[in-house]
């Protein structure tokens, strides 16, 4: 483990130690943040920061170090902090300077006070995110997320909240922690008040979350607190997230890994209490908003918790087998490596995904293109590199989807499965809205961050009647599809956020949806119990196996393909041939699909320039699929 464990467990006397030694020069900060920097670079110092997202909060010290793997669902207006204040004792008259960075509350020691009219008192700005956990993130990325972190953390007895609502740490199970841990501290909760908190030996403010302790307890919610996760189901905390530096650069949908300090001051909870005279322990402008707005920007923070951001990283990706950001030059020795095996592993994962489509190779060809692709550029509003696949031909009213979906979520980092019913689309909320009277975002199933796999089953669509919600909400997937853009819904007017899903559809006949490439699904075989089948399937792939799947389809999304001149002049003279020979069927966005096709063969071949072998088999591929949609229009007239 690192030496020296303070920067983990004591990061606030680090910063102390900083400011002490620069006084008000800003200079300090950077210090701090290079001070971090440093320590994060040290014997795998990452895999000892304590994670949110797989340590329940209990466990945690309060203004411990800590880091956590979530997504921007929303942003809040700028918040003004005291970034330098000055106290002075009551007795002596002694005047002691403070930093107020990385605090939600300000220190003070015994008989002192805080002059707010010092004039060495500074405002400062910060940024507050509201983050939640990954949407749709898959659980073999958790569990390997778990096993890597090496941190060790026992029960904070020193935090020890009154809970009004059992939180998603109540009901995890997590092995990593003894039992006879788990029930001291049990044990100490019940046991626990507001007014016996010890921590930083601060008599002051101890004094004052005594007096509070009464209105702590008394705390009662109309309502439960809704922690706007995208998808239903979902575990884990949302954490209001106070970033300092270049959050400019950080937008809503990103996915993030920050480091910072964990404050979970039972005060910060009292905004929820009716009594406001206990807002006065807060910022005073903050008492301008609504009680509703109070209700979620001020959430109890045994539920969310707050995080001052240090160090803050927007992630490529999230799959845990692979380096965190690619385009590094250590990154460079693990990609060459795996790609000089990529071959054998193509032709395993072909043969898996057969399987799975029940002995269709074609079809596992098309699903290996779409689950690698991505959009790679857009030109004015056209997405370039989107592959919607409608995989048709899929048995009604069978738990087919269900289980073919269950592998895909065996292989890519987060993913999603809708249930394409009239409730469902009458009923669920796709697009985000704002809510002007708590002044947040609320959140809706297509806010999902880029490379979501997104499976859409529209073979349980059944007749009935779409009212007007639901017909919002087709026309929204239509969109996504389309554009790769969401519209989130502002009342007065809408706004656009780009992204970037992959879509699968299943279905049996053709989609209502639209869709780049319809292939029509031709099994091989019909086995008598598809759950039987697909666990077994499952089973026999051996875990190294299923890893190099992993790796396989996470990073050939983030490599550079190009087309030399003189392919491109080939495939030219090769679509005007094609044109001649059948003018009437061959167009423009045919040449475009077998461009597509044609990049995505290449790339999973590990091929980052386009040949003219994988030209020939990108055009084979696509006429044995038309021949196939051709066959199928000629069984059922009405199918295409």
């Amino acid at each position: 483990m690192p030496c020296g464990e303070d920067w983990l467990s004591h990061p606030l006397g680090i910063v102390q130690g900083f400011f002490a030694q620069n006084g008000v020069n800003p200079g300090w900060e950077k210090k701090v943040i290079e001070y971090f920097k440093e320590k994060l670079k040290e014997n795998n110092a990452p895999k000892w920061v304590p994670s949110l997202n797989e340590v329940p909060l209990h466990y945690l010290k309060p203004n411990s170090f800590v880091k956590f793997r979530c997504m921007i669902q929303d942003m809040f207006d700028p918040e003004f902090y005291m970034g330098v204040y000055e106290t002075v004792n009551r007795n002596t008259k002694a005047r002691v300077l403070h930093f107020g960075k990385y605090r939600d509350v300000a220190e003070c020691g015994p008989q002192q006070e805080v002059d707010l009219n010092s004039p060495r008192t500074t405002t400062l700005e910060r940024q507050t995110f509201y983050c939640v956990p990954v949407p749709g993130e898959s659980t073999w990325v958790k569990e390997v997320y778990v096993n890597t972190n090496q941190a060790r953390v026992s029960p904070s007895t020193s935090y020890t909240p009154s809970r009004h609502k059992r939180s998603y740490e109540d009901d995890e199970d997590m092995d990593l922690q003894p039992n006879k841990q788990k029930e001291q501290h049990a044990g100490t909760r019940q046991a626990g008040s507001v007014g016996g908190l010890q921590w930083c030996g601060e008599p002051k403010r101890l004094e004052t979350e005594a007096s509070s302790g009464q209105q702590l307890n008394s705390l009662n919610f109309s309502s439960p607190f809704d922690l706007n996760f995208p998808l239903p189901g979902e575990k884990g905390p949302a954490c209001l997230v106070k970033v300092y530096e270049d959050w400019d650069c950080f937008k809503v949908n990103d996915v993030l890994e920050l480091y910072g300090i964990l404050s979970v001051d039972p005060v910060l909870s009292i905004l929820n209490n009716d009594e406001r005279d206990a807002s006065s322990l807060l910022d005073p402008m903050e008492c301008t908003d609504t009680a509703e707005e109070q209700r979620v920007h001020s959430p109890p923070a045994s539920l969310v918790p707050r995080i001052h951001v240090v160090l803050a990283q927007k992630l490529q990706h999230i799959n845990p087998l692979l380096p965190a950001c690619l385009n590094k030059e250590e990154s460079k020795t693990f990609v060459s490596s795996f790609m000089s095996e990529l071959s054998p592993v193509r032709a395993e994962l072909l043969g898996f995904l057969t399987h799975a489509l029940l002995g269709d190779s074609l079809a596992a060809e098309y699903l290996i293109l779409h689950l690698i692709s991505t959009v790679y550029t857009r030109r004015d509003v056209l997405p370039l590199g989107k592959f919607t696949v409608n995989l048709s031909g899929c048995p009604r009213n069978s738990t087919f989807t269900e289980h073919l979906y269950r592998i895909i979520q065996h292989l890519v980092p987060a993913s999603f499965h809708l249930q394409m019913t009239i409730a469902n689309m009458n009923h669920l909320k796709f697009i985000p809205h704002k809510d002007y009277t708590a002044n947040r975002l609320v959140s809706g199933l297509l806010q999902l961050p880029s490379n979501t796999s997104l499976v859409i089953d529209e073979t349980l669509l059944e007749q009935g009647q779409l009212d007007t919600p639901g017909v919002h909400n087709v026309t929204a997937l239509s969109n996504l599809i389309t554009w790769q853009k969401v519209d989130y819904d502002f009342s007065y007017h809408q706004m656009e956020f780009p992204c970037n899903i992959n879509v699968f559809i299943t279905s049996e006949g053709r989609s209502l949806l639209p869709a780049d490439c319809r292939i029509h699904l031709q099994p091989q075989l019909i086995p008598p119990n598809m759950e039987e089948y697909m666990n077994s399937l499952l089973s026999a792939v051996l875990p190294s196996v299923l890893n190099k799947f992993r790796i396989y389809l996470t990073l050939l999304r983030f490599l550079d393909y190009s087309i030399s001149d003189e392919i491109t002049k080939a495939v030219e003279d090769d679509f005007v041939e094609m044109r001649k020979n059948d003018p009437q069927s061959i167009t423009a966005d045919d040449l475009h699909q077998l461009l597509i096709v044609a990049r995505f063969l290449s790339l999973s071949a590990g091929q980052t320039t386009l040949s003219r072998e994988r030209w020939l088999r990108a055009k084979q591929l696509e006429s044995l699929r038309r021949t196939r949609l051709q066959q199928q229009k000629c069984v059922n007239g009405n199918e295409l």
